[in-house]
């Protein structure tokens, strides 16, 4: 059984499609409460991991308990306690906002109020819209309100703002930050590394069919002990040193330079950079 800090956890998790191995022996474990990201390029196997969570494929192999209970055999009860996103829908066009939680409202035994709902997603605005006036945004919203109407206690949210501009991205990621608060947990796919070091408590790291790395955003593959690089311009061109004392070289090229220093900055690795290390590494 699942611990009682965890909502997921997978041993040995395997997965193949005729001749290719898509998901490897994934071990992986999501406490309750907390922002998971999972990250990797396509084809890496995280789409099959996240089916296999929510129950809609079967596995080849290993251990899977999602909030204590074997997806493969979860019955009505289970599938109320969890809440899906997918990348894209285009059901209820016709509908508002209202209509569409309405309906969908009478699936779950105890389903949250739809005026809530539509506060917490911020479409209280929008209530009386159809699905097909509303904006990319805006229908992104109605897939989260559709998703948590039936109160889940972890969500499935899969690479939620495609597509969308940085403001729109922004305002979403306020969304999922509130519904956390709420004490959902969730457990998050995305490409957009930005995203992930925003949200995400931890982040794992999947890649030819294994989870090869899990941490916080900041420690991820050494991120919080790598050296810094400074670099400035010198009297010959572009300079720069890696070093694990920032401030001290900084100080001594202030002294140099009699003061400001051209072109100066202080970098560390990003978590692209540790991302794409990482799947590098393991192709």
């Amino acid at each position: 059984m699942t611990g009682p800090d965890s909502a997921v956890r997978v041993r040995n998790l395997t997965k193949r499609y005729g001749d290719h191995q898509a998901v490897a022996g994934v071990d992986l474990d999501i406490h309750h409460g907390e922002i998971f990201a999972l990250i990797g390029p396509n084809g890496a196997g995280k789409t099959t991991c996240v089916e296999i969570l929510e129950g809609y494929r079967h596995r080849d192999g290993g251990e899977v308990e999602v909030l204590g209970i074997d997806p493969a055999r979860a019955d009505a009860h289970w599938k109320a306690r969890i809440g899906i996103v997918l990348q894209s829908t285009k059901d209820f066009a016709e509908l508002t906002p209202t209509e569409a939680l309405a309906t969908f409202a009478a699936y779950y035994p105890s389903p949250r109020p739809v005026d809530e709902v539509l506060e917490l997603v911020g479409l209280t605005d929008k209530r009386k819209t159809r699905a097909d006036q509303l904006s990319g945004g805006q229908r992104r919203r109605l897939d989260v309100a559709l998703g948590i109407l039936g109160n889940p206690e972890l969500l499935f949210l899969d690479e939620p703002t495609t597509g969308f501009d940085p403001d729109a991205r922004r305002q979403f990621w306020g969304l999922i930050e509130d519904l956390s608060g709420l004490g959902t947990t969730i457990l998050l796919t995305t490409h957009y590394m930005e995203e992930a070091e925003r949200l995400a408590d931890r982040v794992g790291v999947i890649a030819a069919g294994r989870v090869v790395a899990v941490d916080t955003p900041t420690m991820l593959g050494g991120r919080g002990a790598a050296a810094a690089v400074v670099s400035w311009r010198g009297p010959s061109g572009p300079e720069h040193t890696a070093t694990d004392a920032p401030t001290k070289v900084v100080r001594e090229l202030a002294e140099t330079f009699g003061g400001e220093v051209p072109e100066l900055a202080v970098s560390r690795p990003t978590l692209e950079d540790v991302y794409l290390q990482m799947i590098g590494a393991a192709q």
